[in-house]
C-alpha cells in the first residue's frame, strides 16, 4: 500500500485526556485559591496572569515536560488553549522570569497557604507523616549548589532538600530545599515546625523516619510533654549500639529467618532511656534481606549471618507491630522515585535558590493533584505512575466543535473505551472538595 500525506486545518491535540484534569481543578476551588494567594506581580501589563503560569506549568508537567525548554510541549496546542480559555500560550522564558521573582519570604507565604488549604481539604482522622531527604544533583553553578554526600555522583554539586509526605493519601505535606552540603538533621526541627503549622488542625498519629535522623534533639522535640508525638525512626548502628545487639541474647522468632527483640537503650548523651526495637534475619534463608552487618565482630561467624534494623520509638505497641509499620515508610522513596523520575522535580532548576525552590514546590502541588486524581476520578487502590497514565488516560486524540453556545471536545476513543472515559467525566463532574481519605 502507497502511503500518501495531506494536511488539515483541524486543531488537533493529542492529550484530550487533560479535561478530566481541568475539571478537577474547577470543582477543587484550586483556581480560585491560587488567584488570592499573594504571589508575586508581573513587572508589566503584558506579563501572563500568575494564575496561568501556574496552571500551564501544571498541565506541560502532566504531560511530560522534564525541564524549562520543555514547557513548551503544550505551548502550540490550540485545543489546550481554547480548554483553558487562554488568549495566548506562554513561552518557556516566561516561566523562568517569573520563577525568578520568587524570594525567600514569598515561598513562606505562598506555600504555607497553599499546602494549608489542600490539606484542610483532606479528610483524615489521625495522619501519619514520613520524614526524609534526597540528593539533586546539579550540572552548573546555581546559587545553593555544593559539594556534599552524593552517591550516585561523587563530587558533584547538589541541592538537599527535605520532604515530608502524608502516607494515608500519598501526598507531599512540605519541601524545603538547602545547599548540598547539607547534613540530614540540618535544620530539621525547624522544617519540623513548618509540616505542622501546614498540617494545622490535623492530629500526627505517628512520624516516621530514617537513620539520617537518629538525633537526640529530635527525639526531645518529638517527646515534649505539651505535645509529644508518637514515632519510629530507624538507628543508627553506632559502635556501642551495635555491643548492646550483639550482647542480647533473647530473639524471638517471628517467621522463617526472621528474629525480634527490644531492649532498653540509653545513647551517650541522653538523659534518658528509650525503647529499642530490634530486628534480624537469616541471610541463609532470606538472602534479599535488607538491615546491615555487625562490623565489629567480622571474625565471629554468627553475625556474618545476619543483618540487622534497628529502630527507637516511643509506641507501646508489640514489636512486630512496630517493625512491620516502619516497612511501610518505604512507600516514600516510591514518592522521591516518581517524583524525580515522572514528575521532573530535579530538573527545574534556576541560577536563583528560591527560584529554584519555588519550581518544586510548584511541582510538588502538580504532584499532590495528580494524587488526588488517582484516588477522586480513577479511584485506584493501587496506583499506576504518571507516565503510564499519560499513556492510559491524558494521550487521547481530541478537537473541538462548536454547537451554538456549547463547545463540545471530540474523544478519539475505540468504542469499548467510550464507557469508561465517560464514567470518568461524570464522576469528576460529582467530585466537591472536602474529600474524606477512606
Amino acid at each position: 500500500m502507497e502511503l500518501r500525506i495531506e494536511f488539515t486545518d483541524k486543531e488537533i491535540t493529542p492529550w484530550g485526556g487533560i479535561s478530566l484534569l481541568k475539571r478537577l481543578m474547577e470543582r477543587s476551588g484550586i483556581n480560585q485559591v491560587i488567584a488570592s494567594l499573594p504571589l508575586p506581580r508581573q513587572g508589566s501589563n503584558r506579563g501572563y496572569k500568575p494564575l496561568q503560569l501556574l496552571t500551564a506549568f501544571f498541565v506541560s508537567v502532566w504531560c511530560g515536560a522534564s525541564r524549562f525548554a520543555h514547557l513548551e510541549v503544550t505551548r502550540q496546542d490550540e485545543v489546550v488553549r481554547q480548554m483553558f480559555g487562554w488568549k495566548q500560550m506562554a513561552g518557556h522564558k516566561a516561566f523562568q522570569r517569573y520563577f525568578k521573582k520568587f524570594n525567600q519570604a514569598d515561598n513562606q507565604r505562598v506555600f504555607s497557604e497553599l499546602y494549608q488549604w489542600f490539606f484542610r481539604q483532606i479528610h483524615v482522622v489521625n495522619y501519619t507523616v514520613d520524614f526524609d531527604s534526597t540528593i539533586m544533583t546539579r550540572y552548573g553553578n546555581q546559587e545553593g549548589a555544593s559539594v556534599g554526600y552524593n552517591p550516585k555522583k561523587p563530587g558533584r554539586k547538589s541541592h538537599h532538600p527535605l520532604l515530608a509526605f502524608v502516607a494515608e493519601c500519598r501526598m507531599v505535606a512540605n519541601c524545603w530545599l538547602r545547599p548540598g552540603n547539607s547534613y540530614t538533621t540540618n535544620n530539621f526541627l525547624s522544617f519540623l515546625e513548618d509540616t505542622l503549622t501546614r498540617l494545622h488542625g490535623k492530629t500526627i498519629g505517628l512520624l516516621r523516619a530514617d537513620s539520617g535522623f537518629h538525633d537526640r534533639a529530635i527525639f526531645e522535640y518529638l517527646e515534649k510533654k505539651e505535645r509529644p508525638i508518637h514515632y519510629i525512626i530507624a538507628a543508627r548502628l553506632y559502635q556501642p549500639l551495635q555491643r548492646v545487639i550483639a550482647a542480647h541474647q533473647s530473639w524471638w522468632k517471628l517467621d522463617e529467618g526472621i528474629e525480634i527483640a527490644e531492649t532498653p537503650y540509653q545513647s551517650v548523651g541522653w538523659t534518658e532511656s528509650r525503647r529499642l526495637v530490634m530486628i534480624r534475619q537469616h541471610l541463609p534463608e532470606r538472602p534479599q534481606a535488607t538491615g546491615k552487618q555487625l562490623r565489629l565482630f567480622e571474625e565471629e561467624g554468627i553475625y556474618k549471618n545476619y543483618r540487622y534494623s534497628c529502630y527507637i520509638t516511643n509506641l507501646t505497641l508489640p514489636v512486630e507491630q512496630v517493625w512491620r509499620l516502619y516497612r511501610q515508610r518505604a512507600d516514600a522513596e516510591n514518592r522521591i522515585k516518581e517524583l524525580k523520575a515522572d514528575f521532573a522535580a530535579e530538573s527545574f532548576s534556576m541560577q536563583r535558590f528560591y527560584g529554584t525552590e519555588a519550581a518544586l514546590n510548584f511541582v510538588m502541588m502538580a504532584y499532590n493533584l495528580m494524587s488526588l486524581f488517582r484516588q477522586v476520578i480513577l479511584q485506584q487502590t493501587k496506583q499506576s505512575t504518571l507516565k503510564t497514565l499519560r499513556y492510559q488516560v491524558l494521550a487521547i486524540g481530541s478537537y473541538l466543535v462548536k454547537d451554538g453556545n456549547a463547545t463540545i471536545l471530540k474523544l478519539s476513543l475505540a468504542m469499548k473505551r467510550r464507557e469508561w472515559f465517560t464514567g470518568l467525566w461524570n464522576t469528576s463532574q460529582q467530585f466537591t472538595l472536602p474529600y474524606n481519605v477512606a
